[in-house]
């Protein structure tokens, strides 16, 4: 009559419900986080490639800082390729990204220290910082590593050239630039760099007619890079075909909106032509561009003298040359006066708009500066002059109006 009792055993059910809850999670959380079989994933993983194909079609529309972005996401998805560094380095040039350029050019030489092009993109970017020695061993790196590479020897002939526009070269240089750019367009007839660096030494010789013609080759090729509108609005204006020299800034400008430079040029050709109110209308387009621009405010201030607007334009060139902090709290650093005829324009602008604004005291140091410094310079010269000669006029006025005193008896 008595039935044998067995004890419940607590951790055997402890251990049965842990498991319980253990399914249900993963039944519930889990499992439905794992893709089923044979089922593609909603977002498919790009290849590098299809990132360089998207960079170069958007380098092809004028598209640069879209461009750099996907060439940055080939690199990213795969940054062993040393072609994917090359080809965003040449796009920042382009650009005007020349530090990162030349970053991304060295990265490629890192990766393979034999690539040609890599060392010629950091050729490039580095003649564009001004560093002119460091540029020619690297371009001739690159053409010891590739002789018949028409890219590098197109940045070859622009490098050259630039050594000479900057007093860093012998003139001769020039003459090697030539050659270098002949070569370059052999090899590479159909290249954007070949024509480009042809019309760049012919236009620094003074063959405009012939740079034109090189220039509008490379628009052919490609025309949605403002550089090469600006170089051919240059020859066109060199020529003194005003029209069709704005029509060529009016593209870059469209092209390449906050660059300062389609404005500056188109500054100075209306200025040119003595349409002033243009020039200092597209003058402070070029000052809102670039802030901090000492010398965009120094021909902004030019173009306002030139339309009787004195007192703006002493303001504008004041910030150029004295430096100072504007209203909106841009810093500006003064220019110092050079030999640059440009500079020395800034100069005795600035000191004609104090001397018609009755500021003498202002101006004459400025004249005195002008005649000690530049006494070679006929025009800054004769414009010392004439603020001498508006200043002792407004003496001699102010001392024929003022009455005379009768002595108290």
């Amino acid at each position: 009559m008595t039935r044998k009792r067995y004890r419940v055993n607590w951790f055997l059910v402890a251990v049965l419900v842990i498991l319980i809850v253990m399914g249900i999670y993963v039944d519930r959380v889990i499992v439905p986080t794992i893709p089923a079989p044979f089922v593609p994933t909603p977002t498919a993983t790009r290849s590098p490639e299809s990132y360089m194909v998207e960079a170069e079609a958007l380098f092809a529309s004028g598209k640069l800082t879209q461009a750099v972005e996907f060439y940055q996401q080939a690199v990213r998805a795969n940054p062993s390729n040393d072609s994917a560094y090359v080809a965003m380095g040449r796009v920042q040039v382009y650009a005007g990204l020349y530090k990162d350029a030349q970053a991304s050019a060295e990265a490629a030489i890192l990766l393979n220290a034999g690539n040609s092009r890599a060392h010629a993109v950091r050729a490039w970017a580095l003649d564009f910082q001004g560093d002119y020695l460091a540029a020619e061993a690297a371009i001739k790196r690159a053409l010891d590593l590739d002789p018949n590479s028409g890219f590098a020897h197109a940045i070859y002939s622009e490098i050259l050239v630039d050594s000479v526009l900057s007093g860093t070269g012998p003139y001769e240089n020039l003459e090697k630039a030539a050659e270098e750019s002949r070569v370059a367009l052999s090899l590479e007839p159909g290249s954007l760099e070949s024509r480009r660096a042809r019309g760049y030494v012919l236009e620094a010789t003074a063959n405009y007619e012939e740079a034109i013609a090189e220039y509008q080759a490379a628009i052919a090729i490609n025309e949605n890079i403002a550089d090469l509108h600006l170089s051919l609005g240059r020859n066109y204006r060199a020529q003194q075909v005003y029209d069709l020299a704005v029509e060529e800034f009016t593209r870059a400008n469209a092209l390449n909106p906050s660059d300062s430079t389609p404005d500056l040029l188109m500054s100075r050709t209306y200025a040119s032509i003595g349409e002033f109110a243009k020039a200092a209308q597209y003058g402070e387009s070029a000052v809102k561009d670039s802030p901090t621009d000492a010398s965009l405010r120094a021909n902004y201030g030019v173009m306002l003298y030139h339309t009787a607007d004195w007192s703006e334009a002493a303001v504008q060139l004041g910030l150029a040359i004295n430096g100072g902090r504007t209203a909106e709290g841009d810093v500006i650093e003064s220019i110092s006066l050079t030999t640059d005829t440009r500079v020395a324009e800034y100069y005795y602008t600035f000191a004609l708009a104090l001397a018609r604004l009755g500021r003498c005291g202002e101006a004459l140091p400025v004249a005195n500066l002008l005649l000690g410094r530049l006494p070679s310079d006929e025009i800054a010269v004769a414009n010392a002059n004439e603020v001498f000669n508006i200043c002792e006029a407004s003496l001699s006025a102010a001392a024929t109006a003022t009455p005379a005193i009768t002595p108290t008896p």
